[in-house]
């Protein structure tokens, strides 16, 4: 039977990334890597060098991977906005403690809050990348 091993996401920015999970949402550092190139690329579909680096975070038994490629032939394409009815994952969950508070932190760490989404029991922001993530 399969089982739960991670939620990969790639960053522009490694460090400021963590800084905003882990600082921002709650998120613990776990590990990180530097695996070769080859076969890295194959499996990943990317032309050498893509130079990654995988951070693994923690919380309540999620595991998030931030990816982040300084290789040439990895560099990350634009982000772009998705909306909530294209297939495919489209927000992280967390509760919080404090939503206002959570707000203040999302924007000191480089994120936006999407204010007009603000029902009082949730809200949604998104990372420094653009990634949704909503607040309960």
């Amino acid at each position: 039977m399969p089982t739960f091993n991670h939620l990969g996401q790639c960053v522009a920015d490694l460090a400021r990334s963590r800084r905003f999970y882990e600082d921002v949402l709650g998120f613990e550092f776990w590990r990180e890597i530097e695996p070769p190139d080859s076969p890295s690329d194959r499996l990943l579909r990317l032309h050498p060098p893509i130079g990654m680096t995988a951070c693994y975070l923690r919380r309540d038994g999620l595991v998030l991977e931030l990816l982040h490629f300084a290789g040439a032939g990895a560099r990350p394409g634009p982000g772009r906005e998705r909306v909530m009815n294209e297939l495919g994952l489209t927000h992280l969950s967390l509760s919080v403690d404090d939503i206002d508070a959570t707000c203040r932190e999302v924007r000191a760490y480089g994120g936006e809050v999407l204010d007009d989404t603000n029902i009082g029991g949730g809200i949604f922001v998104r990372d420094p990348d653009g990634q949704l993530a909503v607040t309960d």
